[in-house]
């Protein structure tokens, strides 16, 4: 029997996604999660072959859950969904634990060979999401300083982005000038658009 935990913002969707997953004989929907809050302890209490997401989920602390997610769970592997327009989460995504990404146009039969594919150990990329994903430009920003800059998106000032990163206003300073630079933007806003729009920014 193949585990799933299907993690999916929407409800109607979920729910169809995991009727659709129930019908399968070799497949068990255990967790349905309108977010990533609770997937670390549903994991923990029935862990999963496959965990399958939707990469919007990403935003915020969600790349580090999906990190932490296949660092604990060694035997689950975990399949991002997603849209053409979300090629630079991808790439991040990749770097991390995920094994497999589909695009959200994929038949239902092709996410049904996907998991099972996932679940015999093997990768799946979605064709279609590999080439808009080789095509996206690459962050040229080091992991810190997207989180610098993705803590100053919410508009806080520079010593706020300090303290929550446990880090010295003069250094948040530094990060940022480096963050402008590399951006080829002339402000905190410039950049944050900049980032967002080439999805650097989880």
């Amino acid at each position: 029997m193949i585990r799933i935990l299907l993690a999916e913002p929407m409800n109607l969707l979920r729910g169809a996604l995991a009727a659709t997953l129930s019908l399968e004989e070799d497949f068990s929907v255990v967790a349905e999660l309108g977010s990533l809050d609770q997937a670390l302890a549903m994991a923990r209490a029935v862990p999963p072959d496959v965990a399958v997401i939707n990469v919007g989920l990403l935003a915020g602390d969600g790349l580090s859950v999906v990190d932490r997610l296949g660092a604990e769970q060694r035997g689950c592997a975990t399949l991002l969904l997603a849209g053409p327009d979300a090629c630079g989460q991808l790439n991040r995504a990749l770097d991390v634990h995920v094994r497999g990404v589909l695009g959200t146009q994929a038949a239902p039969c092709e996410l049904v060979r996907a998991i099972r594919r996932l679940a015999r150990g093997e990768r799946v990329i979605d064709a279609g999401l590999a080439v808009a994903m080789v095509s996206a430009p690459r962050s040229p920003l080091s992991e810190r300083e997207l989180d610098v800059l993705s803590v100053a998106a919410s508009g806080v000032p520079s010593a706020e982005v300090a303290a929550k990163l446990h880090l010295t206003a003069g250094t948040v300073r530094n990060y940022m000038s480096v963050i402008l630079r590399k951006t080829g933007t002339r402000n905190r806003l410039e950049a944050v658009r900049v980032a967002e729009h080439a999805g650097w920014l989880a």
